[in-house]
This record gives C-alpha cells, sequence and structure tokens, in this order.
C-alpha cells in the first residue's frame, strides 16, 4: 500500500531500504530569484551584422575566403595617431601580445579563476555584482547562434585588449593610465582619483573601478592569501588586467641577470597556465619565431572591433567548424 501511495503522488525520486520509505516531491514554490550575471554589463553588442564580435565559418567557406576575418582590419598607416620618438615599438626587444584561438575555447572559465587569485581581485559578492559593480579583469562572454532549443554556443575570453592607441590613456586627466616602452598599458595606482573617465572611453569595457573598500586590510589570515608581488588596490581606484606584469619583469629581471633575450613561453599569464585547452598564448610578437607571432601571421587571425582603429595587442583566432552533415 505504501508504493502505491507514493505512486499517486508521482515523486521525484524515492529511495526504499529495509526499514524506510523516502520521497522527495517538486514542488513550485512561486515567486522570483535574481540571478547574478556579468556579461551584461559590459555589453559590446551591435545591430548584427553591423560589427561582428565573434567571426566563425564552415571548413568549406573558409577554403573559399580565407582571409574573411580580417575585413575590417585597418590599414598599418591609416591612423591620426603619431608614434612619438622612442615608442617605436617594433624596434624594442620586447613587445607584448596574446592571442586566443576562439576554436579551443570551451569556457570553462579557469582562466577567469586564475587571474583573480593572481592578481588580488577581491570578491566582491552577489548585491554588487548585479547592480554592475564585478571585480573580475578577465571575462568570458558567451554566444548563442542557431535554434533555441539546440543553440550553437561560442566562448570569448576578454581581457584587456592592451591598445597602442588606447582610447582610455587620452582622457585620463592624471595619467594613471599609460604606456610602457614595450606596448603596455599600465596602471599607476597612485595616481589614479577615480574619474572613470578611462571606463567610459573603453569600448571592451574591461577596466574595474574599486566603488567600496572591498579588500580586508585587517585580517592577518587574509594578508597571508595574496600575491607579495601584485599591489593591493584601495577604494576610488580603477584596475584592470596588467598582461600579468610583475611575471613579465620577473622574466625579464632573470634574462638580464644571465645576459641573454627572454625566451620564447618562458614569461606565461596566469590566464594561459591555467587553460586547459591551450586556448591562450602569450609572448613576444617583435621575435617572427615566437607561438604567438606565429598565430597572428594566420589569415584566421582578427582584432575584436578592429574599425575602431586601436589596435590592440590580444587578437583572436576566428573559429572554424567541420562539422558532420548528420549532426547540422
Amino acid at each position: 500500500m505504501a508504493a502505491a501511495a507514493l505512486g499517486a503522488l508521482e515523486p521525484l525520486w524515492v529511495s526504499i531500504c529495509t526499514s524506510c520509505v523516502i520521497a522527495r516531491l517538486l514542488v513550485k514554490a512561486g515567486g522570483t530569484y535574481k540571478l547574478a550575471t556579468t556579461q551584461g554589463y559590459q555589453t559590446m553588442d551591435t545591430p548584427v551584422g553591423a560589427r561582428p564580435i565573434v567571426r566563425e565559418t564552415t571548413l568549406e567557406e573558409y577554403r573559399k575566403e580565407p582571409n574573411f576575418a580580417r575585413e575590417d582590419e585597418p590599414r598599418p598607416d591609416q591612423t591620426l595617431y603619431l608614434t612619438p620618438p622612442g615608442w617605436e615599438y617594433k624596434e624594442k626587444p620586447n613587445a607584448w601580445g596574446m592571442a586566443i584561438d576562439m576554436n579551443r575555447c570551451v569556457g570553462c572559465n579557469n582562466c577567469i579563476l586564475a587571474c583573480q587569485s593572481e592578481n588580488n581581485i577581491p570578491v566582491v559578492g552577489k548585491e554588487q555584482v548585479v547592480i554592475g559593480r564585478h571585480m573580475h579583469w578577465l571575462r568570458v562572454d558567451t554566444y548563442y547562434q542557431g535554434d533555441r532549443e539546440n543553440p550553437r554556443a561560442f566562448f570569448q575570453p576578454v581581457p584587456c585588449m592592451q591598445c597602442e592607441t588606447a582610447p582610455c590613456e587620452v582622457v585620463c586627466p592624471v595619467g594613471a593610465t599609460v604606456h610602457s616602452t614595450e606596448g603596455l598599458n599600465d596602471m599607476v595606482y597612485n595616481r589614479c582619483v577615480g574619474t572613470r573617465y578611462c571606463s567610459n572611453n573603453c569600448p571592451y569595457k574591461v577596466r574595474r573601478f574599486n566603488f567600496l573598500l572591498y579588500q580586508d586590510w585587517e585580517t592577518p589570515q587574509i594578508k597571508m592569501m595574496r600575491n607579495p608581488d601584485v599591489s593591493v588596490r584601495s577604494r576610488g581606484v580603477m584596475e584592470k588586467c596588467t598582461y600579468c606584469v610583475q611575471r613579465i619583469t620577473q622574466g625579464r629581471i632573470d634574462a638580464e641577470r644571465q645576459e641573454r633575450a627572454v625566451r620564447d613561453s618562458e614569461v606565461q599569464t596566469a590566464c594561459q597556465q591555467s587553460c586547459p585547452a591551450n586556448a591562450i598564448i602569450f609572448g613576444n610578437i617583435n621575435d617572427p619565431n615566437s607561438q604567438v607571432a606565429k598565430l597572428k601571421a594566420e589569415s584566421r587571425n582578427y582584432s575584436l572591433l578592429a574599425d575602431l582603429n586601436t589596435r590592440p595587442r590580444t587578437t583572436y583566432l576566428a573559429e572554424v567548424r567541420n562539422p558532420n552533415p548528420a549532426l547540422e
């Protein structure tokens, strides 16, 4: 009789042992529950077809038009920015850059956790995230295409683009974001007064502002948890991805001590090191034999929002699909 009664209740699952019968029912609770997501607070969406963000094609189409991803790339001489003397990046020993392969990224978000741990990024909680005050330097945007019931997903990690003609630099009134001789878009935290002009002028929306004092300066255990090579930021300061400049500096110092150049793959960013699919490649783009330089020379390589002519050091390799026709 107990079994018949349980059948009438349509339990979600039933566990039967020698002395008990347990049933769990799925009941509609009513009301709403707010979900916290970071992607909608820094959207780069444009009208369909106006500015492709994720570039993808099939293998058949790629063979017909291998340069499809580069159609919006500006010419090298197509710029209003004049290169100041001493800032010719191609003549420097090191010019750091990154290539992200869209074919390899699976959207696991491992890079986000590695970046947060490496760079002392605070955890702000759901309350701050839902009002757009998240602090992650790196995000993974997700886009969907096709049938709503069975869409095709695309994952795009978005760190700082490290633009050579950075829109954020020209609007900072105190010079808190400047360019290094190696082409990095650096942050000088002690100069920042929190105008947030740089964040407003960033088309990629990768800058984060400390609206509150998110860091705990008092608890000794938390102090031991932080990376001693990275500054801990306070309230009112803007921050962003630095290409793990502390690792670059350490690699440069080690190479200088041994009187040699920095070797390819000797310096790895935290996101690159943690990526299980090797979707993120970082290195010296001035070295034609480096892995990142070879990837940037491929026809699949493209810049995000290339029509803005920001000349980003972070670029992407377009996704090329070769699906089984029976699965399409």
